[in-house]
């Protein structure tokens, strides 16, 4: 299967070393990228086709993953959609917000789509991606899709597409929020006296070892307690969480999260993409 992406920037880059890394042939993966610089990059870290612009090689591929922000995305496939509607190679979006029905607007007519989002640990093999297809999208369809993102770690398919929101909302974005919680405990050691550079390390560390039991498959909450002795340390600092509604900051966090998703979406539709 050849593979071409739109967009090399973060997130298309991470796919692309997740891909070369489980072996795929460099010789089937291509990349447009206008920025000369990420562009060069890319050819020299993964040897791959590089261009600067998709149309040079829509026609030659089998699945085309779409890595540009949503707000691009209508200039993006305007001059693409010719080739797509004659070629009709499997397209994977892994815009936030952008819905089925609109890239299949902008793709043309007959256009088979998988909606992803993937996040951006799939740069070391350890992403989580979901997915959604519509009923056009036939099981040869999603397991090449499987193809591309299972490479980049965790993959799952939900059941209705209004939930891919939600799943950009948690693993998506989700990254960002335990790194800001990583300075925030970084920042509250420094007020009570540690150097930044060991209060830094020790954080990061922290979350590393958790992110690796979490990844053992036990649940979350058994974790937890693990590490919680019954009026210790770690259960005086769980009650402050609990007096101040972590809870409720998180759930407001990923709400507003959810919500300027779906503002992605309706924003395109009003511009008239």
């Amino acid at each position: 299967m050849k593979t071409g992406f739109v967009g090399g920037g973060h997130m298309g880059r991470a796919l692309i070393a997740a891909l070369r890394r489980s072996g795929v042939a460099a010789k089937t993966l291509y990349v447009a990228e206008p920025n000369n610089e990420l562009r060069a990059a890319l050819a020299a870290d993964f040897d791959i086709h590089v261009a600067t612009d998709a149309k040079e090689f829509v026609s030659e591929i089998d699945c085309l993953v779409l890595a540009v922000k949503p707000q691009d995305m209508p200039a993006v496939l305007a001059p693409l959609k010719g080739q797509l509607e004659q070629m009709k190679p499997l397209v994977i979006s892994i815009a936030a917000g952008l819905s089925v029905a609109q890239l299949q607007r902008w793709c043309g007519a007959g256009a088979r789509i998988v909606r992803a989002m993937p996040n951006r640990p799939a740069s070391l093999g350890a992403g989580a991606t979901g997915l959604y297809a519509d009923q056009s999208v036939n099981s040869a369809d999603r397991q090449r899709a499987e193809a591309v993102l299972s490479p980049a770690g965790l993959t799952i398919w939900v059941r209705d597409e209004q939930l891919m929101d939600v799943v950009t909302a948690l693993s998506g974005s989700g990254p960002a929020y335990f790194f800001r919680l990583a300075e925030t405990l970084a920042d509250a050691a420094v007020a009570h006296g540690l150097d930044r550079e060991a209060a830094s390390r020790l954080a990061a560390a922290t979350l590393h070892g958790a992110g690796l039991m979490a990844a053992t498959g036990e649940s979350l909450e058994r974790l937890r307690g693990s590490v919680t002795s019954k009026g210790g340390t770690t259960a005086a600092a769980l009650e402050a969480f609990a007096a101040a509604q972590f809870d409720v900051i998180v759930e407001k966090a990923v709400a507003a999260a959810i919500h300027r998703g779906r503002e992605l979406a309706k924003q395109q539709d009003k511009t008239g993409g």
